[in-house]
Parts: C-alpha cells; structure tokens; sequence
C-alpha cells in the first residue's frame, strides 16, 4: 500500500498510521452532522495545509456548494461564507469536474487559474491541491481542496486523499439512506412519462426529436443540436450517449464559451510539457480524454476562428497535435455540437467556418422550444416538483388548478431551465401542501401562446392541460375521471383521442 500511495512522502509508515486512524474515525465516529467537518480537518492535519474544503455535487440541480471548510485548524461555520452559494461556474473546480483528474499547483503566482475560492488571508496562498472524489458509480460526487501559504509540491497526497474523501462522501450517502423517514411522507409519488431516452414529455415536438436520436444513435455522424436556451440540449447530448455504443466510454463536457481563446484551446488538444510558460508537464486534452467516447462541444458558435480550423482537421482526419507536440496522433471520439445561435446567419457574416459548418449539421436536431411542446408543461412541472420533494424529504404537493391555469398560460422564455426552477422555488415556498400562483410569482400577462394560433388550438391547450391533469390524479383510470368531469365515457374518450392524449401506457384501474 505504501509503494503505491506514499512513495513521494517524507515519512510513509507515520503518515499511513494517521490516514488509518482517519479512516477509522470517518467510519466510525463521525455522524451525518458531523462528517463533513472531520473530513476536512483531517485533509488539512494529514496534508500539513493551511486550508481544506469540501464540496458536494448535486446531481438532482446540477449545484457544487462548499460543505465544509477548515482554515488553519478552525472550523468557520459554512453558512457565514458563502451561504448557498453555486460554485459550479468557478473555472479551477469546473476544471477538475470536467476533467476528473487532480489538480496540483505549486506556485500559484504564476498560474492562469482565478483562486478567488480561496479565503482572504494575511499571508497569499502559494500552493494548491483539488481532488475529485467519485461515488461507486465512478461519478464525480464532490471536490477536496488543500490549500497551503508555503510553495509545496502537494501531488504526493492525491492518491490517499482522494480515496479518504471518497469514502467520507460514500459514509455521507449511507447515512442519510438510514435517516428514518418522515411519518408523513407517503411512499407513492406520480410518476412522470419517460421515452426510452429518458426524456420527459408526451407531444408530438418531443416524439419528433426522439424518433430523430433513434436514426442518428449507431450512425458515426456528427450531430448538431440547435434551439433556444434552456431547451435541454446537454440533456439530449447525453442520452444519446448512453443509449448508443459508447455507452460504456466516457461522456465529456466543454463550454467553448467558458474559457478565453488560449486556455480552451490546450483544453481541448492537451499540450506538452515546455509548450509555453508554466507547461510543466505533459497534458491531455480533452479529446484525449473522450477516446471511444463522446465530446459535447456546448455554445459552438462562441469557438474563436482559429479554433475551427483546429477542429475542422479532427472531424476530417480523426487526429489531434496537442500544443508543443511535433506530430499528431489518432483519437476516436464522437463529437456532439450545440448552439442557440444562427450558425447560417454566422457563416454569411463570416465569423463562422463554412466547411465547419457543414461539417458539423451532418445531422441537425432543433429541439422545440418550451412552448411548442403542447401539455409537457404539466408533465415537467410534477416531475420537477416529485423531485424537489423527495430531495427534501417532504410529502407529495398538489397543484391547484389557478397555478396550473398560470403555467399553461406563461410564455416560458428560459425553456424548461426557466420552468425547473420555477418549480423548485414554489415547493420551498410552498407550506401548506399544495402550490398557488402566489408561489410561482409569474408577473399577469398576455398567454404564452403566439399570436397567430387560432382561438379553437389555445382552448385546445388549456382542455389537454386540464385532461392530463385528471387522469393523473385518478391513476390514469377513465371511468372516474369522466365522472368526475360530468362527462360521458365515450365522451371523454373522443376528446383524448381528439387531443391525442396518450393514455394506454397507463394501467386503467376498474
């Protein structure tokens, strides 16, 4: 054990007795209150830093927040720094999630990373260590960073920190699995309908799009995702990976809007070691990285033009030569794009390659907007707001039929974004069990439909809403739900049809 985790360490043996005693202590003695703390004390005591932090990934919203942190042996409580705060966005630890690898800085005076994270002290910070923690899944489920105000190599301690912070995070999860649940809490939630890809929805706009990830999944083709923000386009980047044969590959990320010119570039190509100032070692970028795999390329349209020639030759010839290298090698990865902008209009204004272009839209997918997706709103409000419930360990809320009216009738310019978080706002506002307009504080305003449906189609919408509606709440059962409606069966049953509600994936009840 020691050959393999502690061979760049001053004292290898003193140093594993310690880390067992951590190990140990985490497993044992520490609850689900007081875990966090203790793993950070023992990154810093085992690491000689100044500084430690944990922070937990969300996978529920997507949200990295800082757990614990312990600066030079004290504890601060969290929630006087950074209460709540996303740090999802910052580029170090965007970095070492994206990439799942260790990031060891020895002087960071000279580094490009932005340590902003890193608390205000007397004495500047000189040297840096972030790990990745991943659950049994092999997910990136948390970060631990050390930070030390002395210039140390620190890359000695990833190996066993890693796996002491991994297990903490792993201890974390079967704690809260054992925590009693609430007496209230009922144990039957509505389900939302899932397609075989895992997207939610019933319309006809996202039955187009599934039909098209099935022509497009055992193809080598380049796929070009396009529509507005917030329509779930990493979403549908992503379950077109894991339906398809590199499932069991690597599922890589890259914002081309997130770094300047220089950083995304050996990003996306890795560099060798004295390529530029700071180069101390060899890197691999993220092609490498996504080898058998698939690399989303998100906000494509924001890649510099001196990138696209760069990414135009490894569309055509498979290959990529990383910063400083004097030849290039062969990488195998599929490559998914996604915009929301005009990439047409970009090419006429020259601002975007036109061999790129056509080289990426060998097969576009414009994925509808929110509001073309007739009656998903509904279906993704209760499937965002079962969620946000069982996240919180609360009871199932209802909706009332005004907060429905309002959803229906809202314009939803952020897409399923906006309605997401819509949703899980409303249910921690919610009190009383069951969602008003006042919790989703939509400002009154004309109907969200456009101006050139007919008056018949936006009743048509509203019916479809309030149809689903009622047959969820009856369990999908059409005898009880004509009742309730004051209808006759077969009226009811014209009307769905009419409306092409699909109800036969659910068991009617008699």
């Amino acid at each position: 054990m020691t050959d393999n985790l502690f061979t760049q360490l001053p004292h290898p043996l003193v140093y594993a007795d310690a880390l067992l005693a951590w190990f140990v202590r985490l497993g044992i003695d520490s609850d689900e209150s007081t875990l966090p703390d203790d793993c950070v004390t023992a990154a810093a005591q085992l690491s000689q830093c100044e500084l430690s932090q944990l922070y937990l990934f969300d996978e529920l919203t997507g949200r990295l927040e800082m757990a614990a942190q312990c600066l030079s042996g004290i504890l601060p409580p969290v929630d006087l720094a950074n209460p709540g705060v996303d740090f999802n966005n910052e580029q170090l630890l965007q970095f070492v999630m994206q990439q799942n690898q260790v990031l060891c800085i020895t002087d960071l005076d000279s580094d490009v990373y932005d340590t902003g994270i890193l608390p205000v002290v007397a004495m500047p910070w000189r040297s840096l260590l972030c790990v990745p923690l991943t659950s049994r899944r092999k997910k990136i489920s948390g970060l631990l960073l050390c930070a030390s105000q002395r210039g140390a190599d620190l890359q000695g301690y990833a190996a066993s920190l890693g796996q002491l912070g991994s297990f903490a995070l792993h201890q974390l999860t079967v704690l809260r699995r054992t925590r009693p649940a609430p007496a209230v809490l009922q144990a039957t939630r509505s389900t939302a309908h899932a397609n075989g890809y895992g997207l939610i929805g019933n319309s006809a706009a996202m039955d187009e799009t599934c039909r098209l990830i099935g022509k497009v999944l055992h193809s080598r083709y380049t796929v070009l995702l396009r529509g507005e923000t917030g329509t779930g386009k990493e979403v549908v980047a992503r379950a077109i990976h894991e339906a398809g044969p590199r499932r069991t590959k690597a599922f890589v990320v890259q914002n081309c809007a997130a770094f300047p010119e220089g950083l995304l570039e050996s990003e996306l190509f890795g560099y060798r070691k004295g390529a530029f100032t700071g180069a101390e070692r060899d890197y691999a970028g993220l092609f490498d990285a996504a080898h058998g795999g698939t690399l989303l390329l998100d906000e494509i349209g924001d890649m510099p033009l001196s990138l696209q020639a760069k990414l135009l030759r490894v569309l055509q010839e498979g290959e990529v030569r990383p910063l400083g290298a004097s030849v290039a090698h062969k990488v195998d990865v599929r490559i998914i794009a996604a915009t929301h902008r005009d990439l047409e209009g970009m090419v006429a204004q020259g601002s975007f390659r036109e061999d790129l272009f056509y080289r990426l839209a060998q097969f576009p997918i414009e994925l509808p907007a929110l509001r073309h997706r007739d009656g998903d709103v509904l279906v993704l409000a209760r499937h965002f707001a079962d969620k946000a419930c069982s996240s919180h360990e609360r009871e199932p809320i209802a909706w009332s039929s005004a907060a429905l009216d309002q959803l229906s009738s809202h314009a939803f310019p952020g897409n399923v974004r906006e309605l997401k978080c819509l949703v899980e706002r409303a249910v921690l506002l919610c009190d009383e069990g069951v969602i008003l307009p006042v919790h989703l504080s939509l400002a009154p305003g004309p109907m969200a439909v456009c101006i050139d449906v007919t008056l018949r189609q936006r009743l048509e919408r509203v019916e479809r809403v309030f149809l689903i509606d009622c047959l969820r709440k009856n369990r999908g059962n059409r005898t009880r739900t004509a009742r309730e409606l004051g209808l006759a069966r077969r009226t009811l049953l014209y009307r769905l049809a009419r409306l092409k509600i699909p109800y036969g994936d659910v068991k009617e009840e008699r």
